[in-house]
């Protein structure tokens, strides 16, 4: 979705009920607690105000810093957002790291993330069973905790570009949120995740790998990259030099033939960020994207769809 960042409640009601009459298959949120200048949106938060304005669309967060809260009290979330929207939600989990500071701020040691999501994975896949768990774990002790109702089916999709995050996928996940890699990068880490899902003899029927993209649209390359470099400066401060290759800038059709490669190397869905001179520009780029997509990925009677869809505000938008 456009970013939030001063819009009222009707408007976003609005723009929400205009992106579903445009056919999109899901919003999606970003998550953040302190990120930089003091940055954030709680991904959670979001994604239940968002499932709140439609009956139909589901919520993607990606990336939730799972590291920085207590699995069971997520648990907690999730079951009751579950429960107020069900089969609407989709859990997407990554260590951020970005910003060092925000992890130091919230009394975490900046070193423990990885280590810290795994445990908390491993505790919120058993909680989401609904079952009492017991764990002696190094981080997240717990002596009979039980989260009603279960969750089981909940999808976890896992972010992050290192060795550790697509091993952590294999393990944990129901697929693989990538960001700012080529397409060929793309399908050698959606590989690398199914042979370590095997050798682990861990069987995942049908994964659902996306990809997350920041996008600029506009009449030409210039008029669309000048708000998305923008955008992207004012978040990551970082020059927009270093993101530029894998964040497209154009008219819809410029964005849907950079996405095209990515839905042929086996992505399922797709999160835009898109950013443009005004709002209406960027409503009707993401739904046109949409159309394109279907038009030219048209699915097999086995294959499902490719989603496409908007993610709201910059705040909470990182690295998965």
């Amino acid at each position: 979705m456009p970013a939030f960042d001063g819009m009222d409640l009707a408007t976003r009601r609005a723009v929400v009920a205009d992106l579903e009459a445009g056919g999109v298959d899901h919003l999606a949120v970003g998550d953040h607690v302190s990120f930089r200048d003091g940055l954030g949106f709680d991904g959670l938060l979001q994604a239940a105000h968002l499932l709140a304005f439609s009956d139909v669309l589901p919520v993607h967060v990606g990336v939730y810093l799972l590291a920085l809260r207590h699995p069971v009290p997520v648990a907690r979330q999730l079951a009751d957002l579950a429960s107020l929207a069900p089969g609407r939600l989709v859990l997407g989990v990554g260590i951020g790291g970005e910003d060092r500071h925000e992890y130091e701020v919230c009394g975490i040691d900046p070193a423990t993330r990885g280590a810290r999501t795994d445990e908390a994975l491993a505790l919120l896949r058993r909680l989401m069973t609904g079952e009492p768990v017991t764990s002696t774990s190094r981080f997240f002790p717990v002596q009979d905790a039980q989260v009603r109702p279960a969750v089981p089916d909940l999808p976890l999709v896992i972010g992050g570009r290192s060795p550790q995050a697509l091993r952590r996928t294999a393990a944990y996940g129901d697929g693989w949120l990538g960001i700012w890699v080529s397409p060929s990068r793309y399908a050698s880490a959606i590989a690398s995740v199914a042979e370590l899902a095997a050798a682990a003899g861990r069987d995942v029927p049908a994964w659902r790998h996306g990809l997350q993209v920041w996008c600029g649209f506009g009449t030409t390359h210039e008029a669309a990259a000048a708000p998305l470099a923008a955008a992207m400066q004012d978040m990551y401060k970082t020059p927009f030099s270093a993101f530029e290759k894998t964040c497209p800038a154009g008219t819809p059709e410029d964005v849907a033939a950079f996405l095209a490669p990515y839905l042929e190397a086996g992505a399922t869905s797709v999160n835009l960020i898109p950013r443009s001179a005004d709002l209406a520009t960027s409503i009707a780029g993401v739904t046109e994207v949409r159309r394109l997509l279907d038009a030219r990925h048209a699915p097999s009677p086995a294959a499902p769809a490719a989603d496409v869809t908007p993610a709201p505000s910059r705040r909470g938008q990182d690295r998965p």
